[in-house]
């Protein structure tokens, strides 16, 4: 292909991008959903006109890091704290945990039963399927009220983060023993210690820079923690999702010292150029690692009967698992955020990250592109069929 067709396709896929996103703002059906359609589009227009291509699957997971580091930095960065949003908090915190636990262990069963595998490699395959998406929950979340959107930012990135703590954990351990345990607490120690000074350094960098090309640097900045701290099997998106938070509620810390030393006059102006930064680029990386996931996927495959029929269980587990604990930790209706339960781009990358000794062939992307499909299918038509309206939305 020449320079002006690679232009082409990616510019197109952009506007395409920006023309799902519309459809979904006035349909519900989720941006995500639809590129990963022009993916498997893409892929079927490519084998009948027999195009060369390369291996997309090699740049795959870096497009998804990236996508998901900002995506949860853009989603902290709208996040007020007040003391009111303790409970908020609390019970979505609470309600990523369980539900992530009850379901991985329940799709560990179907696993099992599946290919009879070792109950290790089993929980090790479970987990990618039992984390929610922030990277589809956040933008599904933008049409419900305040409070409801707040609670699906809060629990999806809690799910994320807890469920790279846990799956670190499982690929690191191949025993659960005092020492693996000690390990863990010294290293959520220190990845809260990192975010800490982060969080200050950062804000202190933005007051005194000059130059006016910025807020690239303060995104490089933490793409390089990240990186650096996950090489070293560190949960690095709490160190993203508290850095927003910090960055967008700075203002509130009443402390002489601190507003002398880290506010400054144009803080409020960068912080909004900082989101949008983000959001935008985050949109563009979000765009591609979709498309090429739909157009990487082996659609014959979902051919088969047994994989359909394990699929079907695993999504009816995803969402009885759902509806049984946020009845607990939520109060009010649970329609339409019982249905807010994607599996996507963390999933795959968790997915991607499994040691080749770890990976069982029947547990394969296939079935994984199966799972993210249905479950965003089945939150389309939960949020298109709810008969709650956004000002209707109950209180958490």
């Amino acid at each position: 292909m020449t320079t002006y067709t690679i232009l082409i396709i990616l510019s197109g896929l952009v506007i395409f991008s920006y023309l799902f996103d519309l459809v979904a703002s006035k349909t519900k059906v989720p941006s995500v959903l639809l590129l990963l359609l022009l993916g498997i589009g893409l892929r079927f227009l490519v084998d009948y006109l027999k195009i060369q291509t390369f291996n997309f699957l090699s740049i795959l997971p870096t497009l998804g890091t990236v996508g998901l580091i900002l995506i949860v930095f853009e989603g902290s960065l709208e996040l007020k704290y007040d003391r009111e949003k303790n409970k908020v908090i609390k019970s979505a915190f609470f309600s990523a945990l369980t539900i992530l636990l009850a379901t991985a262990s329940i799709i560990t069963l179907i696993i099992y039963q599946i290919t009879h595998k070792d109950l290790y490699t089993c929980i090790a395959n479970a987990i990618p399927f039992s984390v929610i998406s922030s990277a589809i929950a956040i933008p599904s979340a933008a049409a419900l009220g305040k409070q409801d959107r707040e609670f699906v930012i809060y629990e999806s990135s809690f799910s994320d983060i807890l469920g790279i703590i846990i799956f670190n954990f499982a690929i690191t351990n191949h025993s659960i023993t005092t020492s693996a345990f000690i390990g863990l607490g010294l290293s959520t120690f220190l990845i809260i210690l990192l975010s800490a000074i982060a969080c200050v350094v950062l804000l202190y960098v933005m007051g005194k820079l000059v130059h006016h090309i910025k807020f690239f640097l303060i995104i490089s900045i933490l793409i390089l923690v990240y990186a650096i701290g996950q090489s070293y099997h560190l949960s690095s998106l709490v160190l993203i999702l508290s850095t927003g938070l910090f960055l967008n509620n700075a203002d509130t810390i009443r402390n002489a010292w601190f507003r002398g030393v880290f506010l400054y006059k144009n803080l409020s102006a960068d912080l909004s150029q900082l989101y949008q930064l983000s959001a935008e680029s985050a949109f563009i990386l979000r765009t591609f690692f979709f498309v090429i996931f739909g157009f990487t996927m082996n659609i014959s495959e979902l051919n088969d009967k047994p994989v359909l029929a394990n699929g079907f269980f695993i999504l009816l587990t995803i969402f009885a698992v759902r509806f049984f604990f946020l009845k607990v930790f939520k109060n009010g209706a649970l329609s339409p955020i019982g249905y807010i339960a994607p599996r996507g781009l963390i999933s795959i990358l968790l997915y991607f990250n499994l040691p080749k000794s770890l990976k069982i062939a029947e547990v394969g992307p296939s079935f994984l592109f199966l799972v993210v499909l249905g479950t965003s299918l089945v939150m389309t038509l939960g949020i298109t069929l709810s008969k709650n309206k956004p000002e209707e939305t109950s209180t958490v």
